[in-house]
C-alpha cells in the first residue's frame, strides 16, 4: 500500500513538471510569433483612383487650307495652311498659318519681289449644316517698298469677319468658300477699305 502512494505522488509531480514545460514552451513560441508579426511590414491599402478618361478626340480635329496662284506679268504664289478642332459640333476653333510671295514691274523699277508671312486665329459656328459664320484675328507681316525703292517689313492687324458655305466632296473632306471683311481697317493695311476677302479651300473634317 505504501508503495503505491509513493508510485502515484512521484507520478503526479511528473505529469504537472511535463505540463509547466508544455506551457513554457507554447508560451515562448505565442512570444515569437508575436514579435515577429511585429516586425513583419504590414501592406499599405492603395487606394487606386480612377483614371480620367481624355476629352481629346482625334476625329474632331480638322486640318487643310488654301492654295492660290497666278503667273505673267503678275506672278502671286499663296499657302495658306489650317488646324482646328471642334470644340462642339457647330463651334469649330483653330489657327491658320501664311505665306505669300508676289513678283511684279513697279514703276520702271523693273521686277519686284515681295514675301509676306503671318497667322490667325478663328472659330467657326455652323448654323445649319452648310453655312457657317466666321470670326478671325490675323497678323500679318507684309515686304513693303519705300523711297529710292528700298525695302522695309510692317506688321498689319486684321479682325475678319463673314461666313461660308460648305460642301462634302469625300467621306470626311469638305470643299468650303467664304467672304470676310476686315473690320479693323487698320491704316498700314495695303488692301482698300473694306475690301472684300474671298477665299476657297478644302479641309479634313468641318
Amino acid at each position: 500500500m505504501r508503495n503505491l502512494l509513493l508510485i502515484i505522488v512521484l507520478a503526479t509531480f511528473s505529469l504537472s513538471a511535463i505540463a509547466q514545460k508544455t506551457s513554457t514552451v507554447v508560451k515562448s513560441d505565442t512570444t515569437q510569433l508575436e514579435e515577429v508579426n511585429k516586425h513583419q511590414v504590414q501592406p499599405k491599402n492603395k487606394t487606386e483612383k480612377p483614371k480620367q478618361k481624355s476629352s481629346f478626340k482625334l476625329n474632331k480635329v480638322i486640318f487643310g487650307g488654301s492654295l492660290g496662284f497666278t503667273f505673267g506679268s503678275v506672278t502671286s504664289i499663296r499657302v495658306n495652311p489650317l488646324l482646328g478642332y471642334k470644340l462642339t459640333p457647330k463651334l469649330t476653333a483653330g489657327v491658320t498659318g501664311l505665306y505669300e510671295y508676289n513678283s511684279y514691274d513697279y514703276n520702271g523699277y523693273g521686277r519686284q519681289n515681295y514675301s509676306n508671312y503671318g497667322g490667325s486665329l478663328f472659330s467657326r459656328f455652323r448654323f445649319i449644316p452648310a453655312a457657317y459664320l466666321h470670326a478671325e484675328f490675323s497678323y500679318t507681316n507684309y515686304e513693303f517698298s519705300g523711297f529710292n525703292n528700298e525695302k522695309y517689313r510692317q506688321g498689319v492687324p486684321f479682325i475678319f469677319l463673314g461666313g461660308g458655305f460648305a460642301q462634302r466632296v469625300g467621306r470626311n473632306t469638305y470643299a468650303y468658300g467664304q467672304i470676310l471683311f476686315d473690320v479693323l481697317q487698320d491704316s498700314n493695311s495695303p488692301y482698300s477699305d473694306w475690301a472684300p476677302f474671298y477665299s476657297v479651300g478644302v479641309s479634313v473634317g468641318f
